[in-house]
């Protein structure tokens, strides 16, 4: 009896240590740090990095560079430095990464940046984000790569509109793009602004685009920043009346994967396609904050919206994991709990350029 009473003991003890310890997050990765995810002090749990490759930009949207890209871009990330970053990165739990600009397009090593991302153990997503400027023509050496997601902006459908607001006649280009990724099985999303410019005629036409295609479409609220505030007050159009609109049609919420950031996504019968709302103005918008950014500098920014960026080039040139890590992980714990875009801070943000969003 007393042995069994000992057996007993050491079988719930087993249970309890496997009920309240979490298991190993990087599957064959065994590195010292591979067990413990970058968290806050919130208790947030950070795998999706949006990585930026450039601040230079070919359009010249009205809400981000109305007159096209004016500086003098300071040397970007490196290739060894970026593989440097994303393997620590990787080593710290991060899962997904997303190439961002300006327009990561123009940057000639674009593939071989994809190349590092998804040819570094641990990082199960890649994903870009562009303007689709030369999406039609890029496309392949993007997948050969190992590019297995893409987002594009995409502000409407009429090519009239498109070319006002871009400085491009390329709506035609972009869209044989789009189709040309979905012949070959890459999920697409589309990421269009919402204005006040923005009509019933718009959101007939985005529908009418996704009912038989296996696009998601995600209206995002216009957010103010440094350099916009006169445009953000006369343009801003919020989007929970678009939200009650769709939903009293029947849209219904999409269940969130583990990667995905703050959009709600809603699906419909009717519809391949789905729609996504991402309303950064909302309460509770920050309480599923998984993502960090690094700026085509290499600057740690903790928030879109944060007061400034922690320069970790330093650490990718010193060649020590150990070194970087440590950095990311005592920067993590200045990470605010929201923003307070609410209140017109808009932070070290000028324009979206900076971060790619």
């Amino acid at each position: 009896m007393r042995l069994y009473g000992v057996l007993a003991a050491v079988i719930q003890t087993a249970r309890v240590i496997g009920e309240t310890c979490e298991p190993p997050v990087f599957g064959k990765v065994t590195h010292m740090h591979s067990v413990s995810a970058l968290r806050d002090s919130f208790g947030r749990r950070f795998t999706y990095l949006r990585l930026s490759v450039t601040e230079r930009c070919n359009f010249r949207c009205d809400y981000c560079l109305p007159n096209g890209y004016e500086g003098n871009e300071p040397p970007p990330l490196t290739l060894n430095e970026i593989r440097a970053l994303v393997k620590a990165f990787a080593l710290a739990g991060t899962r997904k990464i997303r190439i961002t600009g300006g327009e990561p397009g123009l940057r000639k090593d674009l593939p071989e940046i994809i190349r590092i991302c998804s040819e570094t153990e641990g990082i199960e997503q890649v994903a870009l984000t562009t303007n689709g400027y030369h999406l039609e023509r890029s496309l392949d050496s993007w997948l050969e790569a190992g590019l297995n997601q893409l987002n594009v902006s995409i502000d409407s459908l009429n090519p009239v509109r498109f070319a006002d607001i871009t400085g491009h006649d390329r709506l035609p280009s972009v869209l044989r793009g789009i189709d040309k990724a979905l012949d070959a099985g890459l999920p697409v999303k589309v990421n269009a602004v919402l204005m006040r410019e923005f009509t019933q005629a718009d959101l007939t036409a985005f529908l009418s685009w996704i009912q038989d295609k296996p696009i998601t479409v995600r209206f995002i609220e216009l957010m103010q920043t440094g350099s916009q505030p006169v445009f953000f007050a006369e343009h801003r159009m919020r989007g929970e009346g678009l939200k009650l609109q769709l939903l009293e049609q029947g849209w219904l919420p999409k269940e969130r994967s583990v990667h995905d950031g703050p959009a709600l996504e809603l699906t419909h019968p009717d519809y391949q396609g789905a729609l996504g709302l991402i309303l950064p103005y909302s309460p509770d918008f920050c309480s599923s904050c998984n993502r960090l950014r690094i700026s085509a500098q290499g600057k740690l920014h903790l928030c879109l919206f944060g007061e400034q960026g922690y320069d970790l080039r330093p650490w990718m040139q010193s060649g020590s994991e150990e070194a970087l890590l440590k950095e990311l992980e005592s920067r993590l714990a200045l990470k605010h709990e929201t923003h307070h875009l609410d209140q017109g801070k808009t932070g070290a943000t000028r324009h979206f350029a900076m971060l790619g969003g």
